[in-house]
Parts: structure tokens; C-alpha cells; sequence
């Protein structure tokens, strides 16, 4: 039998083959890609298109190879005849088209991820390879064949192990991007990847679950299955916030997928991003899905007969706009079933076909069409027609209507007849206010009953022209040189004539507000609101969602307890499957104690079993008097988290530590921990956490993921985790939310995010309002 370090050895021979391999292509890719841009624009159009087409292909393939660098190879499957095969990143097959790596997606490599002892088919041992850059430093062997004689031979070479890999990437320092989970994907989770495209999966899990991972790699396995059906549709995720989408934009390149679209609710509607909030009331009340028929309301309201109606004198004869006219020409335009500025157009054109013939009928001749057209030329261009038309079909833009919707409280009375007083005061803001996120909802209804601003509708309109005159000269240009046999099809010259590649592909689904995409991932959805749902499933009618969260993490008032209640109002009751997991991979096993425990109290709906591993120490607790003053607290804090983030954060940025306080004591906490770095830390590592300039401490920085240390409240770090955490002040948090379940879920969420240490730290009357 083979020792270990002569196996290490076999592997690494076996990885430099495959490495080789992506080496070769990557050349050969570069050397067409080269080629094809040496010939610049010489020959004819055809010729260029062509070679366009061409230059995008290799530029995105080279883009995928690139990015699967990192543990190209990281398992292998050992079947019962002792074939051998490896699982990596990508599929890779050498010259003579012999398989050198079967990608992670492949239904070859279904086994790799769930095969177990009692269900393993012809497998009889599982591989984990671990990679350091291109270097093979450790192999772990899983025989699922009892009977085979692989038990003996891996035992006597000291690479029998069971969950080894995956334990030492539970146990790796966080570096502030999430990083993928290819090599350790459990049989639980890769069953909720594989799920069909064509069903809404709701994936319940509790903290540290591999919720998102899930999600991710589902989106990746989709992207690869799919190819043909998602790759022009696009698929889109939606995440909590701009910090958990800068930690997780790593992912679905590492796993060879670029050109995903990634959104928050607050950036889904393009041109109106927005990071301001509402009272969490407030946003409650905007959620509603009975605010749909409010915006229908003040969009109806905009649609009436003006009290007075004009009578111009065209050529010697009066002509009078009647009521019958005004009447006639809404029920006309309405049944278009068009949006309201386009259904303007045959609005106006009935009132103004109507006055135009009753002119006709006032008459004892017959006129020559000349005249008729002069007639209906001056009833256009005359203003009091044009005012009166304004006030009987008003066209409209969306900011415009929301800011009058929240400006003036009689209009939400009048359109919003529900709502109490107590409401309409909560909603009630200044004019021109900021757009909030609770807003972005509204606005992206109003638009769909809108449709385009007027005053931009022609300008699309003649880009919608072109772009038809293009695709035909794209076809007819294929026809007639006797290309697009599949390899370069219409879709694609004209992409490239217009220069989308796949990446401009998404960039350009992004910037499209009625882009119908052909998967949608969301993240943290427990948080979404009844508006928020019908923003989305605009953008996908197809209901195929992969839908991931927590009811447990629940913090929004207007958001999900029971997955039941809202999904079978949105997609019925046979339209979605609920998949669950239960192992928490993030946390100590003391830390998902104690959060369950504290759940559970709490009544919130804990669906995940103990962590995977137990670590000595990863809960303390830190108890402070109550006659301290305020910079003996915030010392006390100092105390707690500087040393952790001498132990856990390294010169060479890995390592993330966060305090977790009280909205009202994040500016101050902050502010002394930052004067306190250079006295407590080594000037290097303090250096790495200040930053280059005193004001740009990183400390204080935005992407929470991003900053070694952070500092910042629980509505902040969903969805992030972090080697250490320190939770101050429990009580104080619980105390400020909304509601005693949204502030439940605030404090679940902040128990969970460490991965090594939670030190919790509570003053004595702290502790009697809420004791953890």
C-alpha cells in the first residue's frame, strides 16, 4: 500500500495534468482571441461581424478560465473497478478528448456530494483533495464500500477520515468575501441545488446553514443545465443589502458563471437607487399589498372629465369639446389595456377625431381633405384643447405621482381610504423628499401603469426601431454568407455590432426595469413585503424562483413568519416545494445552543440542529455595573474587542471581528475604539485597521464586509459572518425594535454570526430587561 506523502505525490501529478491542461486552453484561447484581433477591420462587413462575434466568444471563455484558477481540482470518486474519476471546478478533457475533470455540476458528479454508505451505488470511495495555490498538502478518504478493500488500504495510509475537509473550511479565517463551498457541499444542500428549474424552492434554514451558499451554487448549476434557456434571459439575485452583495460577488465567478445580475430592493429599479429608509412602521404600511390599488387609485384619479370644456372657433365655425367626447374617448383608451401615457395617445386621438367631425357636420359642403387635415392640425396645436386634454388625461411620470401620493395626506385619504389618521401621519412626508427603499416598490408599480415618462417614450421608441432595422441586416448578413450554423447565431453578430458580450449582456438586463429574467435567486426573503413580491414576480413570470431565509431572522414588521401563508397567496398551493436544513456549519455548537435556546424562548420558530463542532470558550460573558460612565463603558467594550482582533485578525487581512450595539452607541463605540488602535495594537496591524488616513478608518467603512473590524447594529449584518463578535448591550437592542419578535430575531441574527467567539457584554440593569 502507497504511504501517504507517495499518494500526495500521485495527486500531484494528477492536479499538474489538469492544471496543464487549463494552462493549454487558456494559450490557445489567447493566441485566437490574438489572432482575431490582428486582423482589425479589414474585408468586408460580413467578415467583421464575424470576427466580432468570434472575439467575444474567446474573451468570455478566457474570462471563465481565469476564474476557476483557486481548487481547480478538489475530489475524486473511486468506483467499485477501480476506475478513477476527478471532480473539479470546470470539465476538462485533454486533446484526444479523454475526460481529465468532471465538473461539479455534472450529473457524473452527483455521487461526489451525496452518495453515503447505505446509497452508493458503484462508488466506493470519495476523495477530498486540498489545493494551496497549485500544490497538493492533504488528501481525506471517505469509503462508502464497507465490504471493499479500500478501508484497510486507506486506514494503513492514514487518509481515512470522515468530515475533515469540511471542518478545516469551518475553521479558516473569514477574509471578508464569502468564499464558495464546491469542495464541501453536503448531500442535504446538493439536493436543493439540483432541484428542478422549473418549480419555486423555498429554502428554510437556520443561521449558518448554508443558506446562501445553496443559493449561489443553485444559480451556477442552473446556469450550467440551462445554458441555452438562461443565458439570453439572465438570471438575477437579490440580496438585503450592498454589503452582503460586495461579500458574495466572488462566488459565482469561482465557480465559472460571470454576468449575473445582482440587485438589493433598493437599487431593482434602474435609474432610482436608494439606500434611505422608512420608520419601520412606515415600511409596513408601504408593503401592504392593498397600496397596489392606491397607486391604481391616483393613476384612475388622473383619468376624468374636467368640469369646464372649451369651444375654439376653427375657420368661422365654433367647435365644442362636450362631455360625451371626454366620456367616450376613456372607455376607448382604457379598453387598450395599454399603460396610462401610452393609452394617452388614443385618448387624445378619439376627442380630437370627434371634434373633427362634428366641425365636418356644422357644415353646408362638403371639404376637401386638405381642409379636414388643416382642421385637425389646428385642434391639435390649440392650447386651450391642449390644457383641457392635460386635465382629463394627465400624463404622468412615476417619481412625480409618489411624491404626490406621501406629500399631501388628502390624496392618501382619497386613494388610500383604509388607512387611519394615525397612518397617513406616519406615511405624510415634506415634497421632494428622498426616495426610500419601502418607496422603490410603489414606484416600480407605478411605472407598470404608467409605462414610459412622455417625455422619453419617443426617444425609445426610435431606439426600438433600430434596433429591429439591425437585427434584420444581422439575419440577412448571415443568410447571405452562410454562417450561424450555431456556432455564431443573429442574436449574437448583433449583440456584437452593438458590443454585448455576455457580461454586457447582464449589464444590460440590469439597466432594463421590464427585463423578464429566467431565474430569480433572493436571499434574507423572509424580510420582503407583500409590494416587494410583486416587483419580482414581475420580473419573472415564470415563477422560478430559488427563494432563501429564515422565519426565525425576521425582523421587518411587514415581512414572513410562516412561508405557508405567503407563498401559497403568490403561487398557490402546488406552485412551490419547501426544502429545510438543519445543520448550522457555521457556529460552535455552544454558540447554536445558546441562540436556539434563546429563540425558542422568544417563540420564534428554530429549525436548525446543533453546530457540527464543539470549541471551548466560544460564549463568555462580561458583566458591568450600572454606575459606570460612559467612557468606562465604551473601555469596557474596547477591552473585549481589540484583543480579539489581536487574536483573530492577521497582517495579511484575513480575519474579521464586529461589535454588534445598540443603534444609538455605534457612532461612539467606533469613535473610541479607533483613538484606542495605535495604544493597544501592534503599529502594523493597527496601520491595516485605520486605514491611510485617520478619517478613512475602516472602522467606520460601509462594506461591513470589507473592514477587519466593524462596528454596527443588527439590522446591518444579516447574511455576514465573522471570526468573533462582540453583542453589547442585548437588552438595549431588544428594547428599540419595533416589536418584541422583530427585536427577537435582531438578537438571533447577532448570536449567530461568529464562527469562533461570541462575547456578550451587559450591564446588570441591561441584564434585568433582557438576560441571554
Amino acid at each position: 500500500m502507497s504511504s501517504y506523502s507517495s499518494q500526495i505525490d500521485d495527486e500531484q501529478h494528477e492536479v499538474d495534468r489538469a492544471y496543464g491542461r487549463l494552462d493549454s486552453l487558456r494559450e490557445q484561447t489567447r493566441t485566437r482571441l490574438d489572432a482575431v484581433r490582428a486582423a482589425g477591420a479589414h474585408g468586408s462587413p460580413t467578415m467583421r461581424t464575424e470576427r466580432d462575434s468570434f472575439a467575444t466568444m474567446y474573451e468570455d471563455r478566457l474570462t471563465q478560465l481565469r476564474s476557476v484558477e483557486d481548487r481547480l481540482v478538489f475530489g475524486r470518486l473511486d468506483n467499485d473497478k477501480g476506475q478513477k474519476h476527478y471532480i473539479g471546478r470546470i470539465g476538462l478533457s485533454d486533446e484526444s478528448h479523454e475526460p481529465i475533470l468532471t465538473d461539479w455540476r455534472a450529473e457524473a458528479a452527483r455521487p461526489f456530494y451525496e452518495a453515503t454508505p447505505s446509497h452508493h451505488g458503484d462508488i466506493a470511495m470519495r476523495r477530498h483533495l486540498t489545493l494551496n495555490f497549485r500544490k497538493v498538502v492533504g488528501i481525506e478518504d471517505e469509503v462508502l464500500d464497507v465490504n471493499s478493500g479500500r478501508v484497510d488500504q486507506a486506514q494503513q495510509a492514514g487518509t481515512l477520515t470522515g468530515e475533515g475537509a469540511l471542518i478545516a473550511s469551518l475553521n479558516s479565517k473569514r477574509t471578508g468575501k464569502m468564499t464558495d463551498i464546491v469542495a464541501t457541499i453536503q448531500g442535504e444542500q446538493d439536493r436543493i441545488i439540483r432541484a428542478p428549474l422549473d418549480r419555486t424552492i423555498v429554502v428554510q434554514g437556520g443561521p449558518g446553514t448554508g443558506k446562501t451558499a445553496v443559493a449561489l451554487h443553485r444559480a451556477a448549476y442552473l446556469l450550467y443545465t440551462h445554458r441555452r434557456k438562461l443565458e439570453r434571459s439572465g438570471v438575477l439575485v437579490v440580496g438585503p443589502s450592498s454589503a452582503f452583495l460586495r461579500y458574495i460577488n466572488q462566488v459565482l465567478p469561482s465557480l465559472g458563471e460571470t454576468g449575473v445580475v445582482s440587485r438589493t430592493i433598493g437599487d431593482l429599479v434602474p435609474g432610482f437607487g436608494t439606500i434611505e429608509t422608512d420608520t419601520p412602521y412606515a415600511a409596513k404600511l408601504k408593503g401592504e399589498a392593498r397600496m397596489a390599488h392606491a397607486v391604481a387609485n391616483a393613476v384612475a384619479a388622473r383619468e376624468r372629465i374636467p368640469k369646464a370644456l372649451p369651444t375654439v372657433r376653427i375657420n368661422g365655425t365654433d367647435v365644442q369639446m362636450t362631455q360625451v367626447d371626454i366620456r367616450t374617448a376613456i372607455d376607448h383608451a382604457r379598453r387598450t389595456r395599454s399603460p396610462h401615457n401610452r393609452a394617452r395617445e388614443a385618448f387624445v386621438k378619439t376627442v380630437l377625431s370627434a371634434m373633427r367631425n362634428r366641425y365636418v357636420e356644422n357644415l353646408d359642403y362638403t371639404p376637401e381633405q386638405s381642409e379636414i387635415s388643416d382642421v385637425a392640425m389646428q385642434l391639435k396645436m390649440n392650447n386651450d384643447i391642449r390644457k383641457t386634454l392635460n386635465l382629463a388625461w394627465l400624463p404622468m411620470n412615476a417619481p412625480w405621482l409618489i411624491d404626490q401620493l406621501f406629500s399631501k395626506p388628502e390624496q392618501l385619504r382619497r386613494f388610500a381610504p383604509w388607512l387611519s389618521d394615525q397612518d397617513i401621519n406616519a406615511l405624510t412626508r415634506p415634497k421632494n423628499s428622498p426616495l426610500t427603499i419601502s418607496d422603490i416598490p410603489l414606484l416600480d408599480e407605478a411605472m407598470e401603469l404608467l409605462g414610459p415618462d412622455p417625455k422619453v417614450s419617443a426617444r425609445e421608441a426610435a431606439a426600438k426601431a433600430r434596433r429591429e432595422e439591425e437585427e434584420k441586416y444581422a439575419k440577412e448578413t448571415l443568410a447571405q454568407s452562410g454562417i450561424g450554423s450555431g456556432i455564431v447565431t443573429s442574436s449574437m453578430l448583433l449583440d456584437n455590432i452593438n458590443g454585448l458580450g455576455t457580461e454586457d449582456v447582464a449589464e444590460q438586463a440590469g439597466a432594463d426595469r421590464e427585463w423578464v429574467y429566467g431565474h430569480i435567486v433572493i436571499d434574507e426573503a423572509q424580510e420582503l413585503t407583500d409590494m416587494d413580491w410583486r416587483m419580482l414576480i414581475r420580473r419573472c413570470p415564470s415563477r422560478s424562483f430559488t427563494i432563501v431565509g429564515d422565519v426565525a431572522q425576521t425582523s421587518a414588521l411587514g415581512g414572513t413568519r410562516h412561508w405557508e401563508k405567503t407563498m401559497d397567496r403568490l403561487f398557490g398551493a402546488d406552485g412551490w416545494d419547501l426544502r429545510e436544513l438543519t445543520i448550522n456549519y457555521r457556529n460552535p455548537k455552544e454558540v447554536s445552543q445558546l441562540a436556539s435556546q434563546f429563540a425558542q424562548n422568544e417563540g420564534l420558530y428554530v429549525s436548525t440542529n446543533e453546530g457540527v463542532r464543539t470549541m471551548e470558550d466560544s460564549v463568555q460573558y462580561v458583566t458591568l455595573n450600572d454606575d459606570l460612565p460612559s467612557n468606562a463603558f465604551l473601555d469596557a467594550i474596547e477591552k473585549q474587542a481589540l484583543p480579539l482582533a489581536q487574536q483573530f485578525i492577521s497582517k495579511d487581512g484575513t480575519g474579521r471581528v464586529a461589535v454588534i450595539a445598540p443603534n444609538n452607541l455605534v457612532s461612539s463605540i467606533r469613535q473610541n475604539l479607533y483613538h484606542r488602535l495605535c495604544d493597544h495594537l501592534e503599529p502594523e496591524l493597527a496601520s491595516l485597521l485605520m486605514g491611510k488616513y485617520p478619517y478613512e478608518s475602516r472602522i467606520t467603512s460601509d462594506s461591513l464586509s470589507d473592514a477587519p473590524l466593524s462596528v454596527c447594529d443588527a439590522q446591518t449584518i444579516k447574511g455576514l459572518e465573522y471570526d468573533a463578535v462582540v453583542l453589547a448591550e442585548p437588552g438595549a437592542i431588544s428594547e428599540s425594535a419595533p416589536s418584541r419578535p422583530s427585536g427577537a430575531a435582531d438578537l438571533y441574527v447577532a448570536l449567530t454570526r461568529p464562527t469562533q467567539r461570541l462575547v456578550i457584554v451587559q450591564t446588570k440593569s441591561d441584564k434585568e430587561i433582557l438576560s441571554i
